[in-house]
């Protein structure tokens, strides 16, 4: 699962499926919208007119692939998969896992979840990230989680409410500093009792991303306490 994570990641592995899209795995304009996507509806966020995609699976109750402390719709055709941090994270010097690792930790919370989008034709994933209750809003801790991503800029920040939950929203831009390349992230954070919780957005670069964004609209739409 480690070289799963790490294949949606930084590094190397971005110039091989740069290539990958180069040479027709991507869509254009004139395709039309993926399959799952349905009508224009309104966001219910920001008041944007978008697409949303139509609900697969339910992540976040018992017996779901990925058990949260809050529920939510995935996309058709995507495919979520539990990360156990403490199970997969790189062996540290000290010969115990390092589930401090960038690729599990950033910030205050860590991966527990990822819902790939190549079986719905895109490159890129949804990813959850949880942490330990404590006294901090939704929008300290997503703040927290942006400012631990080396080469986030342009952050902006919006409120909204879920099903009782307050949350916050950022879009931002993230920069590589290997390849000098940008491309534009979103993610959205609520607390519970049970620690706060952050979806992230990112993808291969902004066209994967912005096509990807129907499903992560669903996901803000559909969440509510589990």
């Amino acid at each position: 699962m480690a070289a799963g994570i790490r294949g949606g990641w930084r590094g190397a592995v971005y110039v091989a499926l740069s290539t990958v899209v180069a040479t027709g795995c991507s869509t254009t304009a004139d395709e039309g919208p993926k399959a799952g996507t349905s009508a224009t509806s309104t966001d219910r966020t920001s008041g944007t007119t978008g697409t949303t995609a139509r609900s697969g699976a339910t992540l976040g109750p018992a017996g779901s692939a990925c058990e949260l402390p809050v529920s939510f719709d995935t996309a058709e055709d995507w495919k979520p998969q539990a990360v156990d941090a403490a199970a997969q994270a790189p062996i540290g010097t000290d010969g115990t896992r390092d589930v401090a690792d960038p690729l599990f930790r950033q910030g205050p919370v860590t991966l527990v979840c990822e819902i790939d989008a190549k079986p719905a034709g895109n490159i890129g994933y949804i990813r959850v990230w949880t942490g330990e209750p404590g006294a901090d809003d939704a929008a300290t801790v997503l703040k927290a989680f942006v400012a631990a991503e080396h080469g986030a800029s342009k952050a902006v920040y919006r409120t909204f409410d879920a099903d009782g939950l307050s949350g916050a929203e950022v879009e931002y831009v993230y920069t590589s500093e290997a390849f000098q390349e940008s491309k534009k992230e979103e993610a959205f954070a609520v607390t519970t009792d049970d620690g706060p919780v952050v979806v992230h957005l990112g993808g291969l670069d902004t066209g994967e991303h912005t096509e990807m964004l129907p499903a992560y609209r669903l996901a803000q739409r559909t969440l509510r306490t589990s």
